[in-house]
């Protein structure tokens, strides 16, 4: 007995979906995971798939099936068939579509409030994007001079705020390991907060075409325990000390009065105090 054409539909859709569900499930779309947020943000992408993939094979196989099946045939002109629009069907195909991407936004919406909300003992990190690299400072308490640097060094299980910031053109601040980026626009500063929680390095790149080197715009950002983070910003203090004083100290004081060793008298037509008076007086010749 030939089955209904929505039978086979539903068969050949069901079959495709499961098939797609499992293999977009099974390839490893991003990198290792570097940061608290990256699971709830890989859970949230699994579950986009498993809603997307059957949606997508649903429409494709309607589609792919009413071509083949309901094609005119050669030397065929007639009209179609006179079908009327069905009023509860099409009431169906559009409320369910839209409860799914209303729970979708909803779980999103979860997620990511989760990611922004502040966190205790939170560092600052001053983001500046320009073409083509990243450069990096660190504000430090009691308004002492921000600790600059071009290599992003990170603790490990420490929430950071970055504050991003571009100089030139739009760029885009991602560090993929994190799976969280924002851009960097001229004249408008933009956060995001993440918690790395593995130690290593990771790729830190732009996102957004921003030039002829927009490709070479990539470095690296080192998340290290608690201690190496110290030492490490430490260091980068002690590095920039001499250098603030050299900036500090270059060109003559105004108002110093100049060494013994360059200072020379003002000409003049008289003679020098007591050379008048010595050639005058008379030295005894030495007989």
């Amino acid at each position: 007995m030939r089955k209904h054409p929505l039978a086979q539909m539903l068969v050949i859709g069901t079959i495709a979906s499961i098939l797609g569900v499992i293999l977009a499930l099974a390839i490893d779309w991003f990198p290792p995971q570097g940061s608290a947020s990256a699971r709830d943000i890989d859970t949230l992408y699994d579950v986009l798939m498993i809603v997307s993939v059957p949606i997508f094979v649903l429409v494709m196989t309607v589609a792919i099936y009413s071509v083949v099946k309901f094609r005119a045939r050669p030397g065929d002109q007639s009209d179609g068939a006179p079908i009327h629009g069905n009023t509860k069907l099409e009431v169906v195909w559009v409320t369910i579509p839209f409860l799914i991407v209303s729970a979708l936004a909803f779980y999103g919406w979860v997620v990511l409030d989760d990611i922004e909300r502040p966190q205790p003992n939170t560092m600052v990190v001053d983001v500046t994007g320009q073409q083509f690299a990243w450069s990096f400072e660190y504000p430090q308490p009691g308004g002492a001079e921000p600790v600059q640097s071009n290599e992003l060094v990170l603790p490990v299980n420490r929430p950071v705020d970055f504050n991003i910031q571009a100089l030139d053109v739009i760029h885009s601040f991602w560090v993929p390991a994190f799976r969280l980026k924002s851009d960097a626009v001229p004249g408008i500063e933009t956060t995001y907060r993440v918690t790395p929680d593995v130690e290593g390095t990771y790729d830190v790149v732009c996102a957004e075409l921003c030039g002829l080197g927009h490709a070479t715009m990539r470095q690296s950002v080192r998340v290290v325990p608690e201690e190496e983070f110290t030492s490490w910003l430490a260091q980068r203090k002690e590095e920039a000390a001499p250098a603030a004083g050299a900036a500090q100290g270059t060109g003559p004081d105004e108002g110093a009065a100049p060494s013994g060793e360059d200072q020379q008298a003002p000409p003049s037509d008289q003679p020098e105090a007591g050379t008048e008076g010595a050639s005058s007086g008379g030295s005894e010749p030495v007989g």
